[in-house]
């Protein structure tokens, strides 16, 4: 059912960023973001001319949906609200509220630093004015994703937001119900029934119905992410996620049980979906085996959730010890990552790469993924070990305000003239000269 890769005795060379483990010896899945790329710019481009109407065919083709417009009528998302089953309102207020708590903590202030007397440089942090937000459809519902990525963009202040969410056949053609309630829980009344990478396209280009954006965040599949990278630069963009993953590193104390119960839960998202142990105990290996096989007999997604565990992305790596453990999952970079050890809290300490850690037995990434307070737009695909998780940071753009006096200018003026000859930019400490009668001033 699932894979085993031995790197015990494995060499070790000291002072490797990586700790000397050979990365494509790691699971991972094969995701070919360029090949798609070649298959989402006719779709962009199309988007980008036709507007609305090429939108309205993207959803008959992909969805098997006949719309007459794209932006989801005021009416379906509060009357979403209304029929919203009283268990899952009261979930998701309370998902709100502690992301609220977390998010809220992650604001910026203004911080002016005086550099010499008479001079000052301010960072201000700025929101982006209007952001769209992806909420994926798929073999599952994610209202969940509207939490995550509507609170930390309200959070920083981000005036505008649209969302959006493929179209439903069962439900006319409209984004799933839980989808626009939750909108409608956040206040967010501009939703649109768009998936994929005409979506991207739609909130770059804008069409009849939506104004462009400056930003696009949230997950998705590999023709969203292909389209991201296609359309960076006219939008920013918080990352090319892929399939989602869960990394566990473990020793003879953790609970067999409770490892396969977290390796299942994010295999059910996709075929494609990462489940990776790691651990120094052959033992807790053979344990998780034999839990895997009797727990994914009994789950609703059997077969989803064995082919993601059969997969080349997913598989149980035996190491050495935890010092060993340690370097393979900083080289895999996890989007999610459990510690199940001894002393969880001081081996999670030493993690570098990783999109979320969650330490010790309780505190599973299914918690992350609802009701933490945490963010679960997570960086995916090693991605860990240069980028971060969605945050009220994402809306947010740093600007310096440079405010120097006469006085202060004069007495730098003869270092940046120096600088800038020897840069052979002569025009660039001329600008300072100018200030002063054409020559350099003397400093006092």
């Amino acid at each position: 059912m699932i894979s085993r890769i031995d790197l015990r005795g494995a060499a070790r060379p000291e002072g490797s960023p990586d700790g000397g483990i050979d990365r494509d010896l790691l699971p991972r899945a094969e995701l070919d973001v360029e090949a798609a790329l070649e298959k989402v710019r006719p779709i962009c481009e199309d988007v980008h001319h036709r507007g609305t109407a090429a939108l309205i065919d993207y959803a008959r083709r992909f969805d098997g949906v006949e719309i007459d417009r794209v932006r989801v009528p005021v009416e379906a998302i509060t009357g979403a609200l209304e029929r919203l089953d009283p268990k899952v309102r009261a979930a998701l207020e309370e998902s709100i509220r502690r992301a609220r708590l977390v998010h809220r903590e992650q604001r910026r202030t203004d911080k002016t630093v005086t550099v010499v007397p008479g001079g000052t440089v301010t960072e201000r942090w700025v929101p982006v004015d209007r952001v769209g937000l992806y909420v994926p459809g798929g073999n599952a519902v994610y209202p969940s994703s509207v939490v995550m990525n509507v609170v930390p963009a309200q959070e920083a202040g981000v005036g505008s937001l649209a969302v959006s969410s493929p179209p439903q056949k069962e439900h006319g053609g409209l984004p799933h119900p839980t989808i626009l309630a939750a909108c409608a829980l956040l206040g967010v009344d501009e939703v649109y029934a768009a998936g994929g990478a005409q979506a991207v396209a739609m909130f770059a280009y804008g069409t009849e119905e939506c104004r462009p954006v400056q930003l696009v965040t949230g997950p998705g599949n590999i023709w969203v992410a292909a389209a991201k990278r296609l359309l960076k630069g006219r939008i920013g963009i918080d990352a090319e996620a892929g399939p989602t993953e869960i990394a566990v590193l473990a020793d003879h104390t953790a609970d067999p049980a409770h490892v396969a119960a977290d390796l299942i839960s994010q295999a059910e998202h996709d075929t494609l979906a990462a489940a990776v142990l790691v651990t120094p105990s052959v033992e807790l290996a053979e344990a998780v085996e034999a839990e895997l096989k009797t727990q994914v007999a009994a789950t609703r997604h059997q077969q989803r959730i064995t082919e993601a565990l059969a997969g080349r992305q997913s598989g149980i790596v035996l190491v050495d010890d935890l010092d060993q453990g340690l370097a393979v999952v900083d080289a895999y970079a996890a989007e999610h990552l459990e510690i199940q050890t001894e002393n969880a809290a001081a081996v999670a300490a030493r993690v570098r790469n990783a999109g979320a850690i969650f330490v010790g037995p309780h505190a599973p990434v299914s918690l992350g993924d609802y009701c933490a307070g945490s963010n679960h737009v997570l960086p995916t695909g090693g991605c860990a070990c240069h980028s971060s998780g969605l945050s009220v940071q994402s809306f947010l753009r740093g600007i310096h305000v440079v405010d120097y006096s006469r006085d202060a200018l004069a007495e730098v003026t003869h270092h940046v003239v120096t600088l800038a000859e020897a840069e052979d930019l002569p025009a660039h400490g001329a600008a300072l000269k100018a200030r002063f009668g054409g020559k350099v001033p003397q400093s006092k």
